[in-house]
């Protein structure tokens, strides 16, 4: 409301002298975008420096201490009031001007259990051992050390231009996106009610499949719901040789997995994107041991409400009447995991267009792109829920132009794709890009003084 009525008593002084008036706010805007330029190139090598360090040390969801620590020196000095510890290990900075909107700006801080191949020279060699006695390589390869830097860089250029905006910022670093449990936890840990219901939340995520200094964005939904099954189908073993005397789970599994396709093929509008992955299955230990049990491992994507809820009520009925039809004595045991469920981002179409249309003018058209949406998933979305209010998540362009450019022609080489040992960002223009990117949208939101 406030910011309606500050956008009114704009209205009335424009309208004095319409002409004068909006030179003088094309010339603000103009001092605006000079100006966060100015800071995105002068602060670049330092900023980029920070990110290696991020690179070179990363840490696995919910271990990000070191990661958290490095965030909150700086957004403290910038002259943010920075809590620590919020739902674990995630990190709030708030800084306000004035009456205005309240603005949420969220970056991740999480890497994963992957051992890096990139051959960089600030490629991670950290190996951790896990609750399970596992040693794992650890690798920052779905690009949070980006969206770390970028965070940084964007509270960093706001602060410096704090007397050109009127709200509140609310800086979050997030830890344990890529187990879906960072957002959920900062939210149950009083997100909202120890800082505010913001009226924006906004941010970002690199794209493996864009070259760096480019935008993309998806307005509607932009990613899935993702929810884990895990499936024991449990039938009574014996000796290979003599199968009749056994219930084959092995055989039981086949089958379900072949059930489960015709839920999305048959059961689901072909208007409505949907996906039901088995992505492990493991039953038995010998040639000629027939076992007591077999297990599945599922992800399930969607972006409708209704629709998840009729892939998940399909899983359940296919699976355990496909095991009583072969004969199984016992029901088999279905867990969906609601912990680890990740809710489906619905960018706000009227703040992607105006968000867009800044991107556009700020790095020119050719270079701010539309794209489909994926059926990967981000927590994100749960801050959009809980506040019950627009939010905008964009896709920053990562890949080096030359890769870029190979992976375009025939039978050039395919890009390493997020998630995987040999991804890796060209540093310089992602990170400017977006921070100038973040901070001229940030700005957009917050009220003019």
């Amino acid at each position: 409301m406030r910011l309606v009525l500050l956008e009114i008593v704009l209205v009335g002084i424009l309208a004095q002298s319409t002409a004068a008036g909006e030179k003088a706010l094309a010339r603000h805007r103009a001092d605006l975008s000079g100006a966060v330029d100015d800071y995105a190139r002068s602060s670049l090598r330092e900023l980029v420096a920070f990110y290696k360090d991020l690179h070179a040390h990363p840490e696995l969801s919910m271990e990000e201490k070191e990661s958290s620590k490095k965030i909150a020196a700086r957004l403290e000095a910038a002259g943010y009031k920075v809590t620590t510890g919020v739902g674990q290990t995630g990190v709030v900075a708030i800084l306000s001007s004035g009456d205005g909107p309240t603005v949420l700006v969220r970056g991740d801080m999480d890497a994963l259990p992957i051992v890096e191949e990139t051959g960089l020279p600030y490629a991670s060699t950290v190996q951790v051992k896990r609750e399970d006695g596992h040693t794992v390589g650890v690798m920052h390869a779905c690009g949070h050390d980006i969206h770390q830097t970028c965070l940084v860089g964007t509270a960093e250029a706001l602060a410096k231009l704090k007397t050109q905006w009127r709200g509140k910022l609310m800086i979050v670093a997030q830890p344990g996106e890529e187990i879906g449990k960072g957002a959920r936890l900062m939210l149950e840990d009083g997100l909202f009610e120890r800082f505010g219901k913001p009226d924006y939340c906004i941010a970002l995520h690199v794209s493996s499949e864009h070259p760096a200094g480019t935008i993309s964005y998806t307005s509607g939904w932009a990613l899935a719901n993702v929810d884990s099954v895990d499936i024991t189908i449990h039938g009574r073993g014996g000796h290979g040789s003599r199968p009749h005397e056994t219930i084959d789970p092995i055989v039981m599994a086949a089958h379900v997995v072949t059930a489960l396709q015709t839920i999305v093929s048959r059961r689901v509008d072909p208007n409505d994107e949907a996906v039901v992955t088995v992505g492990s299955i493991h039953g038995g230990s010998k040639h000629n041991i027939i076992p007591n049990e077999a297990k599945l491992q599922i992800t399930v994507r969607s972006y409708k409400e209704e629709t998840r809820q009729l892939l998940l009520e399909g899983i359940r009925r296919i699976t355990v009447n496909t095991c009583r039809a072969l004969g199984a004595e016992r029901d088999p045991d279905i867990s969906i995991h609601d912990d680890e469920f990740t809710p489906s981002t619905y960018n706000d179409p009227q703040l992607t267009e105006a968000g867009a249309e800044v991107f556009r003018q700020l790095l020119g058209p050719e270079r701010v792109v539309p794209r489909d949406p994926v059926m990967g998933g981000e927590d994100f979305s749960r801050y959009l829920r809980e506040a019950k209010t627009p939010g905008f998540m964009f896709w920053l362009g990562s890949v080096p132009q030359g890769a870029y450019d190979a992976s375009r022609k025939p039978d050039g080489p395919p890009l390493p794709s997020v998630h995987s040992s040999k991804y890796y960002p060209d540093p310089e223009p992602t990170i400017e890009t977006g921070v100038r990117g973040m901070t001229s949208l940030a700005l957009s939101l917050l009220a003019t003084p």
